[in-house]
């Protein structure tokens, strides 16, 4: 049998679970961050007989002046999560380094570790919010790659750039901070990109999978120093985006359609706001974490309430979390689909789900 030539690390790895890995049905999705937006966009296929370029200069330098950066200090990945395998892959040795990170968090931080066999200093949001950038200096001990999502999946937290900033000058040549900024354009402000022009040691990651509405493009963006960059220029592979990918992200990070995002991001933290409202005043639902991202994750009095919310087509992303199995994410979709949610909050009244104690 092959299983016989794997190496012990991958024979015990635990594969990510994503939201889409799960064969549901239903007919509102609000289970994987999705936006609820869609654009056509324009795709050429007269080049295809030609390989891409591996960085398009005319995405990455629309992407620079977006980000508010230059050029040289943009990497084009397929989504962030190749950012994140590339940052391990460079500046972890297997077997003898170790990242740390905060749970709970983003899967895909401790998948990536365990399929490199890099060690793993697991922390805990509360530390991350609670101690201080020097507790938190020693906290991560010997870990190469520090990451901290920012706003955080699944919680929505977000501590201060100022705290990011400190953090990373007390590493500085101990660790990278890694700034997972999946869903900074729900909180703009918050951005730590700008820390990269006086900190060689802060990298951070985006995406246009969510509030620009490209999740089915697989594209993100590694940013960083030049200096820091060019050691992942040569793990990357020869040609990492394809043309029409390519094509596609140029038109989505246009100054107009950077605008139409904007436009969007502001009426879905406008819907959020409502969803909250909501989920607050509701008897079915004993706990609801009111922080960034276009999402809400809540703890039910009674989890059998997502059969239920299955049963009428509403599909939401289950979680275990804080070691109770009875927490949803409800990612923001239209208002529509909030109204969908909004009718089976409502339909959670019956004595069975809102008698018992939380």
């Amino acid at each position: 049998m092959t299983t016989e030539l794997l190496p012990d690390n991958i024979a015990a790895l635990k594969a990510y679970s994503s939201a889409k890995s799960e064969k549901l049905s239903g007919t509102t999705w609000l289970n994987a961050n999705e936006s609820p937006y869609s654009k056509a966009y324009n795709v050429s296929a007269s080049n295809l007989n030609r390989y891409p370029d591996p960085q398009p200069p005319a995405v990455i330098e629309a992407y620079a002046r977006y980000s508010e950066l230059q050029p040289e200090q943009v990497l084009m990945t397929r989504g962030a999560d190749e950012g994140i395998e590339l940052l391990m892959r460079t500046y972890c040795q297997s077997g003898v380094d170790s990242i740390a990170l905060f749970t709970p968090t983003y899967g895909m931080y401790k998948v990536s570790a365990d399929t490199h066999n890099i060690g793993i200093n697991e922390l805990s949001q509360a530390q991350l919010q609670q101690a201080s950038a020097s507790e938190l200096s020693e906290l991560v001990g010997e870990a190469k790659l520090v990451f901290i999502c920012n706003p955080n999946n699944p919680t929505g937290a977000l501590i201060s750039v100022d705290k990011i900033a400190e953090l990373a000058q007390r590493l500085a040549k101990r660790a990278i901070v890694v700034v997972d900024e999946a869903y900074i354009e729900f909180c703009y402000q918050h951005s730590a990109a700008q820390l990269i022009k006086t900190n060689a040691n802060v990298v951070v990651l985006r995406t246009l999978s969510k509030a620009f509405a490209l999740a089915g493009l697989r594209t993100g963006f590694t940013l960083a120093q030049q200096d820091t960059l060019a050691p992942l220029r040569k793990v990357i592979a020869p040609y990492p985006v394809a043309t029409v990918i390519a094509d596609i992200a140029e038109q989505a990070v246009s100054s107009a359609n950077i605008i139409s995002m904007r436009r969007q991001v502001s009426i879905l933290n406008t819907l959020k706001a409502q969803l909250v409202d909501w989920l607050q005043s509701s008897a079915a639902i004993s706990q609801v974490l009111t922080g960034e991202g276009n999402f809400v994750t809540l703890q039910l009095r009674d989890k059998a309430a997502i059969g239920l919310a299955y049963e009428r087509g509403l599909v939401m992303r289950p979680f275990t979390l804080f070691g109770e199995d009875n927490w949803l994410r409800i990612s923001i979709g239209n208002e529509q689909e909030l109204n969908e949610v909004k009718a089976w909050l409502d339909s959670l009244t019956s004595p069975a789900l809102t008698t018992k104690e939380p």
